[in-house]
């Protein structure tokens, strides 16, 4: 599992001209992807990881501070670029596997007492951040 962890003052997330998702205060913007050979294990570390990340300002985590995060689903984390021009999708988790993981992810983080809002998986996203710093990290698990 991979995501690309971003501090921002607010994001959101916009499928076909309405806002599904948002945080309006700062907090984390996070950019998810699930491999084909995750597991729920994988998922709640994940989500640990993410709550407990020490990248807000003064080294705070969402953990610590209460702010909330913004998860998005992103499968091109795991396109392969290695050969030729076109990405291979190899290693990205299939949709509905995808889907159980990342939304494991999402319930262990809300299960932690986080504010957690979330695009919508599958659709096509229009992602709306103000990166903060910037800071910006990848978290591998």
């Amino acid at each position: 599992m991979r995501a690309v962890a971003a501090r921002v003052t607010e994001a959101s997330v916009t499928v076909g001209g309405e806002v599904v998702g948002a945080i309006e205060e700062p907090g984390l913007l996070v950019l998810l992807g699930v491999h084909v050979s995750d597991t729920e294990d994988k998922a709640v570390t994940m989500a640990r990881k993410l709550h407990e990340l020490r990248i807000l300002r003064d080294e705070e985590s969402c953990a610590t501070s209460g702010a909330p995060l913004l998860v998005v689903s992103q499968f091109t984390l795991y396109g392969d670029t290695r050969k030729g021009r076109r990405p291979s999708w190899t290693q990205a988790a299939r949709p509905d596997a995808a889907l159980a993981l990342f939304d494991r992810v999402v319930a262990e983080l809300r299960e932690r007492g986080a504010r957690v809002a979330t695009g919508k998986f599958g659709a096509m996203m229009a992602v709306h951040s103000a990166n903060d710093g910037p800071f910006t990290v990848l978290v591998e698990v």
